[in-house]
């Protein structure tokens, strides 16, 4: 049943602009989990799919419901659910980034960070709108978008919205579930499959063997998108729309640096609880102490 509720989060991932459902695997702790449960699905088969089941069944699930509901506040709050994104991005740095020293890392990596920082901003700036917008999709179309949505899902730091947006297959991929589509959902369906599993099977293979340095990529491809989560339409001004969204923002990151450890951030949390009530203990001796000693 947590596997499923996580899932059900890390499928808004995967509609959401800037915001990667691998990335909020890796908050979730269930990253490397998941790809190696994929990529070795046919070695140890049912306690993969055992694992794998309830995680996608609620990845289907939050895509299914948040995907209506991402189309209808983008259409009609496109600047305050974009800083509500970018609030959440910026909230799972802190973890992402731990999660990239853990094993091994060393100042020489940084440089790998930069380097993939600047690939995945020219990237993003050369393929901009390279595709005309497809309404009327092909299968083979149909398959790429589920390829697509597959690797940009797996390789943590890839935002979905971006790719899709690059290839002219977002506006298809959130309209086709918002109104639930077959004729293109069902080929889709046999891309992500397919594309899953291949991608897997590498990614897996190389956080195996060449931890630090892939997750070095990552991170700085996961950076590298973060300013394409804002657009023409987030200009900041001196109106309650801006301050609503910075607002927004400021509640977002909390809330994603929250569930980013959420053991953790309890401990700190009830120290802090502890603390004031310590404090407000203290208080009413003092001025007893105070008084007397006057």
């Amino acid at each position: 049943m947590k596997n499923f509720l996580k899932g059900i989060i890390v499928g808004i991932g995967g509609i959401a602009p800037g915001l990667s459902g691998s990335v909020l695997l890796v908050i979730f702790g269930l990253y490397e989990k998941t790809i190696n449960a994929i990529g070795t699905l046919f070695k140890n088969f049912k306690k993969n799919v055992l694992f794998l089941i309830p995680l996608f069944l609620g990845f289907g699930v939050g895509v299914l419901i948040f995907s209506k509901i991402v189309n209808f506040f983008l259409n009609n709050f496109e600047m305050q659910t974009r800083f509500a994104f970018l609030g959440l991005i910026l909230g799972t740095i802190p973890l992402f980034y731990k999660e990239v020293k853990k094993k091994g890392f060393s100042k020489k990596y940084y440089i790998l960070i930069a380097l993939s920082f600047i690939i995945g901003i020219s990237l993003i700036l050369m393929n901009q709108n390279a595709f005309p917008q497809i309404e009327n999709p092909n299968i083979l179309q149909s398959i790429l978008l589920g390829i697509a949505v597959a690797g940009s899902s797996i390789v943590p730091g890839v935002d979905s919205a971006v790719i899709l947006s690059s290839l002219g297959l977002y506006e298809l991929y959130v309209s086709s579930l918002a109104n639930f589509n077959l004729s293109v959902l069902i080929p889709a369906g046999f891309g992500l499959v397919l594309g899953a599993l291949l991608i897997s099977f590498i990614v897996n293979k190389l956080v195996k063997n060449y931890y630090t340095i892939t997750f070095s990529i990552i991170f700085g491809l996961f950076i590298s998108i973060i300013p394409s989560v804002l657009n023409e339409s987030c200009i900041l001004a001196f109106n309650v729309q801006s301050v609503i969204s910075i607002l927004i923002l400021i509640i977002g990151f909390c809330i994603s640096f929250y569930l980013g450890d959420i053991s953790e951030n309890n401990k700190r949390i009830e120290r802090v609880i502890k603390y004031l009530k310590t404090a407000l203990k203290l208080e009413p001796k003092r001025k007893q102490l105070k008084e007397s000693n006057n």
